[in-house]
This record gives C-alpha cells, sequence and structure tokens, in this order.
C-alpha cells in the first residue's frame, strides 16, 4: 500500500495564485519594499545573506575548443532562462537555475506545494507537468550536479546516450516546456558535463550583484551573436530571453525610491533586446550590428548600476529588512 501522502488541492491552488497570478508580488510591493520573486521558493528559516545575497561558485571550467565552449555556454544561458522549461515554471520564472543555483544545488528552495523539507522538489508534480504528474506527493532532494559524476543519478559518458533523452523528458514532460532546439538540447547537455568537483574555485560562495548578473547577461547575448552567425536564429532569441531573464532579476532589486533612473536605464535595454529577438526571428540583416551595440552599451549600464546599487536590495541591510516583511506562509 501506498503511504505517502497526497498533496492538499488546496496548497496547489494557493500555489498557482501567488506565483502564476503574481498576487503574492502585489502583496510584496504593497509592503513597501520591491517584491524579490524568489522569496517565494525560499524557507523561511533560510539565512537571508545566502538564500537571497549570495550564490555558490560555478564549477565551470570552459574548454580551449572554441565549438565546445560555445555549445557549453548556449546551455548555460539556456539554463538560466523560464523559457526553457515553459509551462507553468515559465509562468513563475523558475528556471533549472533556481533549483540548481549556479549548477549546484538549492538548500533553501522550499516551493509550496513541491517541496518537503527546504532542498527537495517533487519534479512528478502535477502543478508543473501535465505528463507526469502522479498524484503524490514524493519531493526529492536536490542533486547538485557539480557533484562526482558516479554519484548522480544519470550516466554522464557521451557514449551511453543516456543524458540526452533524461534532460529532454525533463524538460518537454516534467515541466511542459516547449521543444528545444537542437543547438539548445546540446548545449544544456554539454553544461551538466562540463560542471564537475575539479573546477570549483577556492571561494564556495560570491556575491550576488550586478556585476555576476550582467555578466550572466553578456555572456549570453555572445551566445546569441555566435548562434546568429552559425544560422541558427531560433536559438539566438533562447538566448536573448536568458538575457532578458537575468536582467530583471537585477530590476526587481531596483524597484525602491530613488532608483527611477536606472530602472529607466534596464528597461530601456530589454526593450532593445525584444527589438533584437524580433530581428532575428525575422531573419534581418541588422540584428548582427544590434547584438554588437548592445554588448557595446552594456558596460556604461553596468557602470551607473554598481552606483545605485547600494540603494537597491543588492544591499545586504536593506536585502535583510525586506525579507523581514515578506508574506507569510
Amino acid at each position: 500500500m501506498d503511504r505517502r501522502r497526497r498533496r492538499p488541492a488546496t496548497q496547489l491552488a494557493a500555489a498557482l495564485s501567488l506565483l502564476i497570478a503574481g498576487t503574492a508580488g502585489a502583496a510584496l510591493a504593497a509592503l513597501g519594499d520591491p517584491p524579490i520573486r524568489a522569496m517565494l521558493w525560499v524557507a523561511r528559516d533560510a539565512p537571508t545573506a545566502r538564500a537571497l545575497g549570495s550564490a555558490p561558485t560555478e564549477c565551470l571550467k570552459l574548454p580551449a575548443d572554441p565549438a565546445l565552449a560555445l555549445k557549453i555556454e548556449v546551455g548555460r544561458a539556456a539554463f538560466r532562462t523560464p523559457v526553457l522549461l515553459g509551462g507553468q515554471a515559465a509562468r513563475a520564472h523558475i528556471t533549472c537555475e533556481t533549483c540548481h543555483r549556479e549548477g549546484r544545488d538549492n538548500p533553501d528552495f522550499l516551493f509550496p506545494g513541491v517541496s518537503g523539507a527546504a532542498g527537495t522538489a517533487d519534479v512528478t508534480n502535477s502543478l508543473f507537468s501535465t505528463h507526469r504528474g502522479n498524484g503524490v506527493d514524493d519531493p526529492k532532494p536536490i542533486p547538485d550536479l557539480s557533484a562526482p559524476k558516479a554519484k548522480l543519478k544519470i550516466d554522464q559518458d557521451p557514449a551511453t546516450q543516456k543524458l540526452e533523452p533524461f534532460l529532454h523528458g525533463l524538460i518537454t514532460e516534467e515541466f511542459d516546456g516547449p521543444e528545444p532546439t537542437p543547438a539548445v538540447m546540446a548545449g544544456v547537455a554539454a553544461y551538466v558535463r562540463a560542471l564537475e568537483p575539479a573546477a570549483c574555485p577556492a571561494k564556495a560562495r560570491q556575491p550576488l550583484g550586478v556585476a555576476l548578473l550582467m555578466s550572466d547577461t553578456r555572456r549570453a547575448m555572445k551566445a546569441a551573436q555566435a548562434e546568429r552567425e552559425a544560422g541558427d536564429p531560433a536559438t539566438a532569441v533562447t538566448m536573448v530571453a536568458s538575457a532578458r531573464s537575468r536582467l530583471g532579476l537585477i530590476d526587481e532589486r531596483f524597484a525602491g525610491p530613488g532608483l527611477a533612473a536606472d530602472r529607466a536605464r534596464l528597461h530601456q535595454a530589454d526593450a532593445r533586446l525584444a527589438r533584437i529577438q524580433v530581428a532575428l526571428r525575422d531573419g534581418r540583416t541588422d540584428a548582427g550590428a544590434q547584438i554588437a551595440a548592445w554588448l557595446t552599451a552594456s558596460r556604461p549600464l553596468e557602470a551607473a548600476l554598481a552606483t545605485g546599487e547600494p540603494a537597491s536590495l543588492f544591499n545586504p541591510a536593506r536585502l535583510a529588512a525586506a525579507a523581514k516583511r515578506r508574506l507569510p506562509g
């Protein structure tokens, strides 16, 4: 007899109303501080500095082979955009990196109706999957993808051809995501394979701030440029989506008083990215020049944002204050 507990329907409904309809974000805003969406899936007793103010360091070393390095960069960017997962996860702005922060695990992840203890997730939850939802609450610990390969569930040896089908099923069935382009699919597999303990930096954690997120944004845009030049505009569009997602993480922390000019800069930068996506979809010849111009403009943008960073929710003291005023539950 299966004694695993059934997940309460009301809990799932609450999760949907909070995360999909965005009412939690509106309520947080009403409390006087800008919302940080990640607060909705961070355990209440998690240390704020760890869960929201910093990130693990990435255990990734790019290879000397330019083709393989590009493949990994494509996967890295796709790993960081909700567009990859699609479905309800995308509506909640959840990415692969939400659970596997910088390719690691996430001991602070606690999603209503999906997690059991902090650091666990039920990947057969009907909230995210119409294909694999089994109606049973069976959350499992989130694995560290940078752990020794022998400890991971799926054999990553390219010769066995097991990783790609597993990841494809996770994207399209466990999360109801759209069919990824071949380059994105190969890239995600290459990125996961490239994560390894030997590449872990000496410092286990790094500050989560403008510099880290802007670096991610530029890397995604460089991958977009490379894929455009390779004749794959669809993959390039996904790369730009990743860049927009990382800009969004900056924007939500710049919603405080006195930061209107910075928000305007961010919105203008995002609007330019949106136009680049249109140019790529339309096959316009000026898409490459637009990407190059955006990359050039990203440096002064980052400098301006760095000036405003102390007044934003990247500031540890302001972040701690906002975390205390988060919604109950």
